[in-house]
């Protein structure tokens, strides 16, 4: 009996299976741009800032490319002065995940931080948040693309601007008009804090 006929290995490959490879191999080559907010309104704001960059960067296939100016900022859908006030950054990020992947690797980050989900518009440790991810919109609940509050937020605009001066929303149009619209009302810039590029 001829072994290489009975050895698995030499079979002939599904084609599915060989357009699945050549789907990832492009995906490898071909990252994405995306855009990721983040807020921290409990406990050290700007280390808790600092660490989910950091853990970002650490995400295989994910590279930082750029992180905002801090901006500090009136919690949102709650009485004022009834939480401590948030710090906020976005960063722009290269990847070849795809969103769900990203989604998931965000909500790890915040649970590492022990966000807790306990009321809409409560305060949390971090807050990771997908802003946008290169041209897609999708209306998945699971995950909506680009995110559905992004353009009336100028804590998410503002410092999108800065790091993006250009930047369309897909959809919605150009980040400066949209900041332009919402207005800076109640959202510091903190020239005094400094978050950090991943080394």
């Amino acid at each position: 009996m001829n072994q290489a006929a009975s050895d698995p290995t030499v079979q002939p490959v599904p084609s599915s299976v060989t357009e699945q490879v050549d789907a990832a191999d492009v995906t490898l080559s071909n990252p994405k741009d995306a855009v990721i907010s983040l807020g921290s309104n409990l406990g050290n704001r700007l280390e808790t800032l600092q660490g989910a960059i950091d853990a970002l960067e650490d995400t295989p296939g994910l590279r930082v490319k750029a992180v905002s100016p801090v901006y500090e900022t009136e919690p949102w859908g709650v009485d004022p002065g009834s939480q401590p006030s948030y710090f906020n950054a976005v960063v722009v990020i290269r990847t070849t995940l795809p969103p769900s992947s990203l989604l998931e690797r965000g909500q790890a980050i915040e649970e590492a931080f022990e966000r807790v989900r306990e009321e809409r518009w409560g305060p949390r440790t971090i807050d990771v948040d997908i802003v946008a991810y290169a041209d897609v919109v999708s209306d998945d609940p699971e995950l909506t693309l680009p995110h559905p509050r992004a353009h009336q937020r100028a804590f998410v605009l503002a410092p999108w601007h800065d790091v993006q001066p250009e930047a369309q929303l897909p959809g919605r149009g150009a980040v400066a008009e949209l900041l332009a619209g919402v207005g800076v009302a109640g959202v510091q810039p903190r020239g005094d804090l400094e978050l950090r590029l991943p080394e």
